[in-house]
């Protein structure tokens, strides 16, 4: 008997054939980068990736709101990029040229991370390809800092490296950051969409603050921490799921997504249910990004 005579769960995102989704047939990319180097409270990030794929597996493929079963399209998982010694900015280095290798095959590529300085490494990946990229960021702090802890390219400093390619910015669900950054915000034109006592409801501002092409970053801070404890540094206040669902549905109806990471999950640091919510959260950005529903 062959060892592959019997059934078996694939080590991939919705635990899918990897023969069915091989990078050839699949119109979307899952790439890990379990990297942690600058994480300033909580630890545990470089286990993110793995933890998403392993819930993953226990999601249905039918999604009752689009009417489809998204991965139709293809989702195949890459293997996971090996972090570099060398430091946050080789770290980036590499991310931007492993997203660049699936974008110029016509990939759209979801990573998975790992911490957020991972992102601007992506995003300089996407910027290289795409004309006047604009980048929607959901967090709970403002990430703008030029340095933090003596490095440029800290988590910390996330949304301020990804502006070094990106032509426009809108961060959703902000609720923490320093006098310097909210002054740097206002000089840059940073859209800012702060979460208060009410739900962020201003879509339509979202979308004005963002061009034809967007890079989505997600930082799983961003959620309010009694439904999201599973992350490195968790604010209270922070948004709702469906709150989530409805800016990110309205950019895939109206904008074209090029490309998304979701960053920050230390799975620890919190219940199952942060991992599996992750990995829902993925697929969702799959869907919204490929449907483009209406």
């Amino acid at each position: 008997m062959a060892a592959t005579d019997w059934p078996s769960v694939p080590a991939t995102f919705l635990a899918l054939d990897p023969g069915e989704h091989a990078l050839s047939r699949s119109r979307c990319v899952v790439l890990p980068v379990p990297y942690e180097a600058t994480t300033s409270y909580r630890k545990g990030t470089s286990g993110g990736p793995a933890a998403i794929i392993r819930a993953s597996a226990e999601m249905e493929d039918y999604d009752p709101e689009l009417g489809c079963e998204p991965c139709a399209v293809g989702v195949h998982t890459a293997p996971a990029v090996e972090p570099a010694l060398a430091g946050p900015e080789a770290m980036a280095s590499r991310v931007a040229e492993a997203a660049g290798f699936y974008a110029d095959q016509g990939k759209l590529v979801g990573v998975l991370g790992g911490e957020h300085s991972l992102t601007s490494g992506a995003v300089a990946a996407m910027a290289a390809r795409h004309e006047r990229l604009s980048v929607l960021i959901f967090d709970a702090q403002a990430d703008l800092r030029e340095t933090y802890q003596g490095s440029a390219h800290s988590h910390a400093c996330a949304a301020r490296r990804a502006l070094d390619y990106a032509e426009r910015m809108a961060i959703v669900g902000v609720r923490s950051m320093t006098a310097d950054e909210a002054a740097f915000a206002a000089e840059r034109g940073v859209a800012l969409f702060p979460r208060g006592p009410e739900p962020v409801t201003d879509v339509d501002g979202v979308l004005d603050a963002l061009g034809e092409n967007v890079y989505v970053s997600f930082d799983l801070d961003a959620f309010d921490p009694s439904f999201m404890a599973a992350v490195g540094t968790p604010e209270p206040g922070g948004i709702g799921w469906w709150e989530a669902l409805r800016i990110l549905r309205a950019v895939g109806e109206r904008k074209r997504v090029v490309g998304f990471d979701v960053v920050e999950l230390a799975p620890n640091e919190g219940p199952e249910a942060c991992a599996y919510a992750a990995a829902k959260l993925v697929y969702k950005l799959f869907a919204y990004a490929t449907h483009r529903p209406r």
